[in-house]
């Protein structure tokens, strides 16, 4: 059974994430406490004692969910589950730097420093109000892709997340974004919403934030992935740490083509997904997607402990 390790994005943040684990397993711990030391700062009391808001924030969230992912991973390899036992990994978003991590590419504190990088030039990149991200529901990626052009108006709107075959996010000027919301309503969409995020990810509008990102991973090593990663921006496997580099910025305005990876490691053979880490937002994705596949959220001990059985 070929299997593929998933790697979920922001939104999956929950205060308390993690802390059983890093109870149960001292290498789950030592991922937490090389966050806190690469920031500076006890990232960890705030996940599992601070609150919402504060973890919410993107600056927090993204090097947060990492942690956890990790602490996930490090778990699953005291249990004797290697990343090698994957035919290759990916992740949402931000979840792109825990496959990495867990792949050996990137080192625990680089990915949280990068990531602490990441989530800031990305909040301050667009002023709040300025930007706004909607879910389109029940509209194909190509419709929705139209939708915000036709919405667009000359300001900024595009498909940024598209997520499955009935979920896609666009993302721009917070005036097209709502425009785009009530032209999918027309075009046949179950559902259009406004999403409460702070900032409008995943589009030009990002263009500040992908010059950040360029400037911060010059600076940080990178290694070939023991398994390919399949990058958000291509849907397909990479594994040269220079093209590594270049994608991690062209994803900060470039789309995330999660159906797209999903389909294209379906077609590599992979039978069964396992989501490591918060939530299982990727699983339910996985499963519209890929509905012969098999899914399992890895996230607390006891989520480990099955696996063993």
């Amino acid at each position: 059974m070929s299997r593929a390790f998933v790697f979920p994005g922001q939104g999956a943040q929950t205060i308390g994430m993690g802390r059983a684990l890093a109870e149960a397993y001292p290498a789950a711990r030592a991922v937490f406490d090389e966050v806190d030391a690469a920031l500076g700062e006890s990232l960890s009391a705030l996940i599992w004692e601070g609150e919402i808001e504060a973890l919410t924030l993107t600056a927090n969230a993204q090097p947060a969910l990492m942690a956890t992912s990790m602490a996930a991973m490090r778990a699953l390899e005291a249990e004797g589950f290697a990343v090698t036992d994957a035919a290759f990994v990916a992740g949402h978003s931000l979840g792109e730097y825990s496959a990495l991590c867990a792949a050996g590419a990137l080192s625990v504190g680089d990915a949280a420093k990068l990531l602490r990088v990441r989530g800031s030039a990305m909040q301050s990149a667009v002023p709040v109000g300025v930007g706004a991200m909607a879910a389109l529901l029940g509209l194909d990626f190509a419709t929705a892709a139209e939708v915000a052009a036709e919405a667009a108006q000359g300001e900024v709107c595009q498909a940024a997340n598209d997520n499955d075959p009935a979920q896609v996010v666009v993302s721009g000027h917070k005036a097209a974004v709502e425009r785009a919301v009530e032209i999918a309503k027309t075009r046949g969409a179950k559902r259009a919403v406004m999403l409460p995020v702070s900032a409008p990810f995943h589009c030009a509008l990002m263009q500040p934030a992908a010059e950040a990102m360029a400037e911060a991973l010059a600076g940080v090593a990178i290694a070939a992935p023991a398994v390919p990663v399949v990058a958000n921006v291509r849907a397909d496997a990479v594994s040269d740490p220079e093209l590594i580099r270049k994608l991690l910025v062209e994803q900060v305005t470039g789309s995330v083509r999660w159906r797209e990876s999903v389909e294209w490691m379906v077609g590599q053979g992979v039978t069964e997904f396992w989501e490591i880490g918060a939530g299982k937002a990727l699983s339910g994705m996985v499963k519209r997607i890929a509905k012969d596949t098999v899914q399992r959220a890895v996230g607390t001990p006891e989520d480990v402990a099955a696996l063993k059985g």
